[in-house]
């Protein structure tokens, strides 16, 4: 597995066959140049994860790339030409990207506060042949799957989520690898006591990884 993080939550994911792009948002910026993607896909609705000012640029850069997103998504961007490239991806839904099934899963973003609505989140959950549940990204929600998963981009900073319930989250997926994500709401000093605390604090035996940014980090898988 090849993983490159464009900042925040915006993830290129090189698993099989698959050139696999998550999340390109207002907050992640380098994804811009990309081309030959083979899917493009956006958790949820807010600008944070799927930027409407630059994914018209990006979809017609790769016009050979299927596109997924949460249901509601999809609802609010059908009346864009660009939007009508994206499929609804529901939970329980799967669906292959060359040799990468996708399973979705959760559903509902994670509660800001009560008086904000829930809008609909869609984790990704990416299996090879070779390997299940290989990579997880799940968006704006502390989804917990029912079988360990090998590595985990892992929402580290959040306006829905105290420290403590990030760490109970990490522990509760153990994954082998961890890379933090969704990190921008946040100051670089700042960043660092998140950081270093889920370090500190995460489960035994995972590897903890904070690839430079736009740098391509290879993780063999096991």
């Amino acid at each position: 597995m090849r993983l490159t993080h464009y900042g925040h939550s915006c993830v290129l994911v090189e698993l099989g066959d698959a050139r696999i792009l998550i999340d390109p948002g207002n907050l992640s910026a380098g994804f811009e140049q990309l081309t030959g993607l083979d899917a493009i896909l956006v958790t949820h609705q807010h600008p944070d994860h799927g930027d409407v000012a630059r994914l018209p640029a990006l979809l017609a850069a790769n016009p050979q790339a299927a596109a997924y997103c949460d249901p509601q998504s999809a609802q609010l961007w059908a009346g864009e030409a660009w939007g009508a490239r994206f499929t609804a991806a529901r939970t329980g839904d799967a669906f292959h990207i060359a040799d990468v099934r996708v399973d979705v899963a959760g559903g509902t973003h994670a509660t800001i506060h009560p008086d904000i609505p829930l809008v609909d989140n869609a984790c990704f959950l990416f299996s090879t042949p070779q390997q299940a549940h290989a990579f997880l990204h799940p968006g704006d929600a502390l989804f917990v799957p029912d079988q360990p998963v090998d590595v985990l981009a892992l929402p580290a900073t959040a306006p829905w989520s105290k420290l403590q319930e990030t760490v109970d989250y990490f522990r509760a997926v153990a994954p082998r690898v961890a890379i933090p994500i969704h990190t921008a709401i946040v100051s670089e000093p700042g960043l660092g006591i998140y950081l270093g605390q889920l370090q500190n604090l995460g489960p035994s035996g995972t590897r903890f990884l904070t690839p430079p940014r736009e740098e391509a980090v290879e993780i063999p898988l096991p």
